[in-house]
């Protein structure tokens, strides 16, 4: 199983936090996710399509979406409205956008969708039949969220 496509976004999440938020971050180990539902709270997601299909979230507990989206804006959040769904769908869009950048400089020539956010405890996430989903904690003084990546490979389709 190739999982060379999921150090662009992983790169690309780092490098995303460091410069929009001056937050230094490091990943922590991959791992398959074996079902929909994630642990956190609320979710960015951005669908990928092109040469390989799929889609990348960002997962975060309430309060590190706060501290995050806080970050991003340069003032305190305090509640779960407009500023975080378009905060962090705003921080899955650039982070999509970084790692597009990469993966086309490999090999793939992808576009991505408009980021959707869903908020609420014990939400799903679906992704493809048949497709892994990687998920990889991301630890920073803002706290741990989940980057997951799920994507069709033309390597796949062999």
């Amino acid at each position: 199983m190739d999982v060379s496509y999921v150090n662009p976004f992983i790169m690309s999440t780092i490098e995303t936090l460091q410069k929009m938020l001056n937050v230094e971050s490091h990943a922590g180990t991959l791992a398959i996710k074996n079902n929909a539902l994630h642990t956190f709270d609320v979710t960015g997601v951005i669908g990928l399509s092109g040469e390989a299909a799929g889609s990348i979230c960002l997962s975060f507990p309430q309060d590190v979406a706060l501290r995050t989206v806080s970050a991003l804006l340069g003032m305190e959040v305090t509640d779960m409205g407009d500023e975080v769904t378009d905060g962090i769908g705003e921080l899955v869009n650039i982070v999509a956008g970084n790692a597009k950048q990469y993966l086309t400089a490999q090999k793939y020539n992808l576009s991505i969708s408009l980021p959707k956010v869903v908020i609420g405890r014990s939400h799903s996430v679906a992704s493809m039949s048949g497709v892994p989903t990687f998920v990889v904690p991301i630890l920073s003084k803002l706290g741990e969220f989940a980057m997951e990546i799920s994507l069709k490979t033309p390597e796949a389709k062999k």
